[in-house]
């Protein structure tokens, strides 16, 4: 039985303690995937630097706001697409993937319209953004013990799974090597683009399903559509 066609990432670093164990076990496997940084740690001379090891080892650098703290859909001060957002892809300059990658904020893995503010939706299609979310999150920042079990249950559940970790010092990645020879082993492959299914917005695009991250109704401005627009190296079909 063929295996799953696993998408690696990690969300919320860098973080000096964890990172560079991640990046080594990945540079050992040859195996690529998507860091999603917190904007205002890259202020910090040693998280930067590990974020340029990262690019500058093929994986795709990836912005996930500039505090981290909480979900924008829940957000009503004006200014906070820009200050989470914006300022964050500033931030990453000529390390941000060309397609402007941006992982909301899920507070806890789940999925739903508190992701996005309609604010935030706006800026992000204007900045012409491509939005990733997830489908397998086996919570390795609460349990840095137990996740691996939940992880490779989750990705074997389905063929294409976009896999959210976290390289964050708490102990998990130090799982990371075995848990990747265990999906391996199950007949996994690993890709680092990402699936149609999980970009609810590509190169500022909407798709389909955008309205369900939003956390109030509403049409996108403009006529924008996916209809017509050439492929892109960090979607696959």
């Amino acid at each position: 039985m063929q295996g799953p066609a696993v998408t690696l990432s990690f969300d919320n670093g860098p973080e000096p303690e964890a990172t560079p164990a991640v990046l080594d076990v990945l540079r050992r496997r040859g195996l690529k995937a998507t860091f999603f940084v917190i904007g205002q740690k890259l202020q910090e001379p040693a998280r930067r630097a590990l974020a340029k090891r990262a690019h500058d080892e093929g994986h795709w650098i990836g912005n996930h706001s500039w505090t981290h703290s909480g979900p924008l859909g829940d957000r009503h001060d004006p200014g906070h697409a820009e200050a989470e957002i914006a300022r964050t892809e500033a931030e990453l300059g000529p390390l941000a993937h060309a397609d402007r990658l941006f992982r909301p904020v899920g507070g806890g893995g789940l999925l739903g319209p508190h992701l996005l503010s309609q604010e935030a939706r706006d800026l992000l299609a204007a900045g012409r953004h491509t939005i990733v979310t997830w489908s397998a999150v086996p919570g390795d920042w609460r349990d840095p013990d137990g996740w691996p079990e939940v992880a490779l249950r989750q990705c074997l559940a389905e063929p294409r799974p976009v896999l959210v970790l976290h390289d964050l010092p708490n102990g998990a990645t130090r799982h990371l090597d075995a848990f990747l020879g265990r999906l391996e082993d199950a007949g996994a492959t690993f890709h680092q683009d990402f699936p149609e299914a999980c970009l609810p917005m590509w190169r500022g695009l909407p798709g389909p399903d955008l309205a369900a991250y939003v956390s109030a109704e509403g049409e996108m401005r403009g006529d924008a559509r996916r209809d017509g627009v050439s492929e892109t190296p960090a979607r696959s079909g």
